[in-house]
């Protein structure tokens, strides 16, 4: 039978648990970027499975301020869970999601959220895919704007070095954040991560560039991205522009942000990864089936305590129901809840009211940012109803608008 043991890593094994990341994740990071990478970790927070002396799995857990629908919640970041390929399959990656999911619950924190590196993965340990991206990749010539695309004739888009104007970027970011679900509150840190610029950031582009849109008042919105430039056939010029971030407090600054990288010379395409299901572009291009969008899964959030999670986050219309909640990795969960919620909070209290509905907590999780509908999981037996009608009031109040979107992968 095979044996290990799970305990925090420490500071001084930095290095066992990076070479656990790099194996897991078929990597090979330059010293420069795992040492970043060290900055971010929070060590009393990343767990390490041991084989005797030697370290084979880790799950990471950061702390974030997360905006759920209604305000800024503390959300667990987990990442860097990996298991060393010679330890697969031995229930280390279990025994570490059980873990963290106590040391969460004894924490405090009511909600977990992670990108997955694969999406089979996660549903297993009760969490909900909660939230889409689209990644854009436009054709210049094929990018014009509608009629009556919003214009500010007071607004002028300049480039600038991205550390030199690094205030005004944190400040348009913290204006975004508050209004998004999924977003988190970036540490100076974080902030770092997203302006570094070594060669292996670059990764065969270009330096990190920065549009900023200003008028007389300051800066209203920015693009960090890079170029990597090349010809074609006979010296045509096929550039690409990749947009690493971008964001605007208004309509205006939005719409000449992307015309300033639409409209660059030499430039073939702009793409764009990692972008809201629901982003303005799609309505700015007279012809949106150019941009070529590919869809994918982004956001899993998992309620880590029901009771207090459901409470945490403002609901779109009122709803007063009984669930029950099916979570056999969590029992403090698994009971009935009484959930009486409008648009200024809730209630939810464990009762022994005859249920409405039954539902796995990861169902709860994908709907908890807003942007999944819960009545499309009915048909997967994620969801089953018992009185009539009562999903679908569930699913109206849990929806929000705009829809779920983090933007960064942490």
């Amino acid at each position: 039978m095979d044996t290990f043991s799970i305990r925090p890593y420490a500071d001084s094994e930095w290095a066992d648990l990076a070479r656990v990341d790099q194996e897991a994740f078929n990597t090979t990071d330059p010293a420069g970027l795992t040492a970043r990478y060290k900055s971010l970790i929070e060590f009393e927070r990343s767990l390490g499975a041991f084989d005797g002396g030697q370290a084979v799995g880790a799950a990471a857990a950061l702390t974030f301020t997360m905006t759920v629908p209604g305000g800024p919640l503390p959300v667990a970041g987990v990442t860097a869970v990996a298991v060393l390929p010679s330890h697969r399959r031995r229930g280390i990656l279990t025994a570490l999601m059980r873990r963290q999911l106590d040391d969460l619950h004894e924490n405090g924190e009511a909600v977990a959220a992670l990108y997955a590196s694969e999406s089979a993965i996660y549903g297993r340990f009760g969490y909900g895919r909660a939230s889409d991206q689209l990644t854009f990749t436009i054709p210049t010539r094929s990018s014009r704007f509608v009629p009556g695309a919003p214009v500010d004739e007071r607004l002028r888009s300049r480039l600038a070095e991205p550390a030199e104007t690094r205030e005004e970027l944190e400040r348009i970011y913290d204006t975004v954040l508050a209004g998004r679900p999924g977003h988190f509150a970036r540490t100076s840190t974080r902030w770092d991560h997203v302006l570094a610029d070594e060669d292996f950031d670059r990764a065969g582009t270009g330096h990190l560039r920065c549009l900023l849109v200003e008028d007389d008042e300051g800066a209203r919105g920015y693009a960090l991205f890079r170029i990597k430039m090349d010809w074609t056939g006979h010296a045509v010029p096929d550039g690409e522009i990749r947009v690493n971030d971008l964001y605007a407090t208004d309509p205006a600054a939005y719409a000449l942000l992307w015309r300033g990288l639409l409209d660059r010379d030499l430039v073939a395409r702009v793409r764009a990864p990692n972008r809201p299901v629901d982003d303005p572009l799609i309505h700015l291009l007279a012809d949106p089936r150019r941009s070529v969008p590919a869809w994918g899964d982004e956001l899993w959030i998992r309620l880590v305590d029901v009771g207090r999670a459901l409470p945490a986050r403002a609901y779109a219309a009122p709803v007063d129901l009984v669930i029950e909640v099916a979570d056999p990795l969590c029992p403090w969960n698994e009971r009935r809840w009484r959930l009486s919620a409008d648009e200024s909070g809730g209630v939810c209290e464990a009762t022994s009211a005859a249920a409405d509905l039954t539902l796995a907590v990861a169902a709860l999780g994908a709907g908890y940012l807003g942007g999944r509908p819960l009545t499309a999981l009915v048909a997967s037996g994620a969801i089953g109803e018992i009185t009539p009608g009562a999903v679908r009031r569930l699913s109206t109040a849990m929806s929000w608008d705009p829809r779920p979107w983090c933007g960064q992968v942490f």
